[in-house]
């Protein structure tokens, strides 16, 4: 049956291009964000008792993952249980000095004048009742704002102040000015602002570190999926429980029903059904038979299955979505280098504002107490905290979303440059089509049924294992029909096979076997072969009793997913294109079924990326979803590479983005998530740098010639509800609906269409 049809339209090849160096486009940005956080470095040498003990539990001991990873390269993910132990860590550590210090701040707030007068209530005093606000305010800043002022002496020492420094520089100088009130009386005190300034700012980092935290839960938790030990099965037939860690490419494991595939491999023998939805998303258990590949970490079904382990450790489709997604998680996106900057900035604006002000008031009254105080309020309400979490925030969220709906962003710019894109080139075969044969047309004579046609076809067909005689079962299967029993099936080499069905002689074949049968196909065949013929179209004939009867039709099946990805880009108003290596009428029949606006045709893979360029000398942001193989240049290439496949090849290096299922309507998803995100940002930012527009000039006594005067108290009221703003609005990302085909456009055809 190896000569159902004479040849066959190849567009793929298997050469592979590894993309390890660094890319020009966006080089600035990446070593940008390659350069940790100084507030997470400096947080790392915390070493108080209970972030220690959480970095225990989560890195030495976490789930019992002991031995993991090993000196000979096997190592797991006890580095990815420190690095989520750690953010616990400093997590539990932000939360606790919140509450210490908040505790310690309600004496400070009751005994402070001025929220007695604003809330007309009044406590006892006694002797010593003065020196309330003074203790307890030093202890708070002595507990609660050592973090900062640790972490802004790094920034001071590279001379880049940002916004550890105005933070510290915003209750340092609240502090020292409230102390220099106990001495100078006639100065008022800062006591209750600095309080509660600092429980702000601890809350603020409690709720981004929590953020972070959860973000990179996920990640932990997949870990946590691969078993301690597995039963390794030995040459004499024994099985043995040995460590995970222990376990070598080619060693033949047993996985019992329920149990966890400890590693990447290839089933030799049994049937099941395998949980795969941590992996790839994918709800509905997956069915695995011997020759196909299983991902560790996934759950097996009810049955047993014999696996041959083909990749271990950090080789392994789970450590691969890892190690991609810690590497989002650790890139800082151009927003946040953005906001970073504008920290920077206000810094020098808060101190300039502060000497101006300090000026201008000693020139229109006299250099005294209420000059120093307008100064210092300027300082102490330029804290820009609701800047800081603007964009780690919505960044957290966006990571931990993208990854959930299996997206793996290795690169948070493209991320972002997602949303401003224009046009999205898709590689043909593997991507918009199956990549494999499937019947699309079919025509019949001699008022025989299509169904049964199919019946019979499917009959002769059902001992073959040829990919036609696959598709042929697979049509008729779709269509709900029984194949009757078929006897004597034979081979007939070059030409096509035959059985009997109901004591009749039935061939299947291509022209060849017309050719051996001296028979001639109705004018009603011959139109249908010509036309696909013209389509590059694989034609194969039923011939029932030397009669020709039908003849299929097959080629490459287009996904039905493909037809509302082009549809809900549209709608979005991006333009779609498509690269293949196929002749230009079959390229364009797929096209004008799908609606795709631009195509490349007969373009050899290494040519690919040059197409890419093309689109973008026309002024265009281009993305390119390719399977990550012979599509490595032109992913490189393009502003945003997207690669497409299975989870065992999330280590694509060439991509920005890997979409872990196989379906192109991800780069819907992809588009959606980066626009909501971005506009989380834009928002947070308006909010967070609109505070302290709005704010400093109010402290510095613009206003001051209409009686209008911002004081400490509302300066730190403000800052406090736009640090609250911020944070919720944040949260509101994790609504944006992803779900599909609930996108502008997306409809399912009616029925099932296939490519011309």
């Amino acid at each position: 049956m190896d000569d159902h049809y004479n040849s066959k339209n190849g567009e793929r090849t298997t050469e592979h291009a590894d993309h390890e160096g660094e890319r020009d486009r966006g080089s600035e940005e990446t070593n940008e964000s390659a350069d940790p956080r100084v507030e997470q470095s400096l947080l790392e040498d915390e070493a108080d008792a209970d972030e220690a003990e959480r970095e225990v539990e989560h890195g030495e001991g976490g789930h019992g993952h002991d031995g993991h990873g090993d000196s000979d390269g096997h190592g797991g993910h006890d580095d990815h249980d420190d690095h989520g132990g750690m953010h616990a860590g400093h997590e539990q550590m932000f939360r606790r000095r919140f509450f210490v210090s908040t505790l310690l701040s309600i004496p400070v707030l009751l005994y402070s004048e001025t929220l007695q007068q604003w809330l007309g209530f009044s406590v006892p005093a006694f002797p010593g009742s003065e020196w309330i606000n003074p203790v307890f305010a030093i202890i708070v800043f002595a507990y609660g704002g050592v973090p900062f002022l640790r972490m802004a002496v790094p920034e001071l020492r590279d001379r880049s102040p940002g916004m550890m420094t105005l933070i510290s520089m915003a209750i340092s100088v609240a502090f020292v000015y409230s102390l220099a009130s106990v001495v100078f009386p006639t100065t008022t005190a800062f006591f209750w602002e600095l309080v509660t300034l600092i429980d702000i700012m601890l809350l603020g980092h409690w709720i981004e570190m929590r953020s972070v935290r959860r973000a990179s839960s996920a990640l932990n938790e997949l870990a946590k999926l691969i078993p301690d030990t597995a039963e390794r099965i030995s040459e004499d037939g024994g099985v043995e429980e040995v460590p995970v860690s222990d376990l070598s490419k080619n060693d033949l494991v047993l996985v019992r029903p329920g149990a966890n595939v400890p590693a990447d491999g290839v089933v030799e023998e049994g049937d099941s059904d395998v949980n795969e939805a941590m992996i790839t998303g994918e709800s509905r258990p997956v069915s695995k038979e011997p020759g196909d590949e299983v991902i560790g970490g996934t759950v097996n079904g009810d049955g047993s299955l014999r696996v041959r382990i083909t990749a271990t450790g950090e080789e392994t489709a789970l450590a691969g979505i890892m190690r991609l997604v810690e590497e989002a998680q650790g890139s800082k996106s151009k927003t946040q280098v953005l906001a970073d900057r504008a920290a920077g900035w206000l810094f020098y604006v808060a101190v300039a504002s502060a000497t101006v002000t300090a000026v201008a008031w000693t020139v229109a009254t006299s250099f005294g107490g209420p000059v120093i105080e307008r100064a210092v309020t300027v300082l102490v309400i330029a804290c820009p905290h609701a800047l800081g979490l603007a964009i780690p925030l919505v960044v957290a969220i966006n990571t931990s979303l993208a990854a959930r709906n299996g997206m793996l962003v290795r690169d948070r710019i493209a991320m972002e440059r997602a949303r401003e894109l224009d046009t999205v080139v898709f590689d043909k075969t593997g991507t918009l089509t199956k990549g494999e044969q499937g019947i699309v047309d079919v025509e019949t004579v001699d008022d025989l049924a299509e169904d049964e046609a199919f019946a019979l076809a499917a009959a002769v067909e059902g001992d073959s294992e040829h990919m036609i005689a696959q598709a042929i079962r697979e049509a008729a299967d779709e269509r709900g029909v029984e194949p009757p029993n078929a006897t004597r099936f034979e081979a007939l080499k070059g030409r096509g096979v035959r059985a009997t069905v109901d004591s009749e002689t039935v061939y299947v074949g291509g022209p060849n076997l017309l050719s051996q049968l001296d028979g001639d196909a109705p004018p009603a065949l011959t139109k249908f072969a010509e036309r696909a013929g013209s389509n590059a179209q694989t034609v194969v004939y039923l011939v029932r009793e030397d009669e020709p009867v039908a003849a299929f039709a097959l080629a490459d099946v287009v996904r039905e997913e493909s037809y509302q990805v082009v549809e809900a880009l549209h709608e979005l108003g991006v333009e779609v294109a498509m690269l293949t290596g196929d002749s230009e009428d079959v390229a364009r029949a797929v096209a004008e079924e799908l609606g795709i606006d631009t195509v490349f045709a007969e373009v050899l893979p290494e040519d690919k990326d040059e197409k890419i360029g093309e689109l973008q000398s026309g002024g265009n942001l281009v993305a390119m979803v390719g399977d990550g193989v012979n599509d490595a240049p032109a992913l490189t290439r393009a502003d945003v590479g997207i690669a497409i496949g299975s989870g065992t090849d999330v280590a694509v290096q060439s991509a920005d983005v890997i979409l872990v299922q196989n379906n192109p309507l991800d780069v819907v998803r992809l588009v959606k998530l980066s626009r909501a995100s971005y506009r989380k940002m834009q928002q947070n930012l308006v909010w967070a740098a609109g505070y302290n527009v709005f704010a400093i000039p109010l402290a510095a006594g613009a206003l001051a010639p209409f009686g209008i005067l911002l004081s400490p108290a509302v300066g730190a009221l403000l800052m406090s509800l736009s640090t609250v703003i911020v944070a919720i609005n944040a949260q509101f990302l994790r609504r944006v609906d992803l779900d599909l085909p609930s996108l502008p456009g997306v409809s399912p055809p009616a029925t099932p269409r296939l490519a011309d």
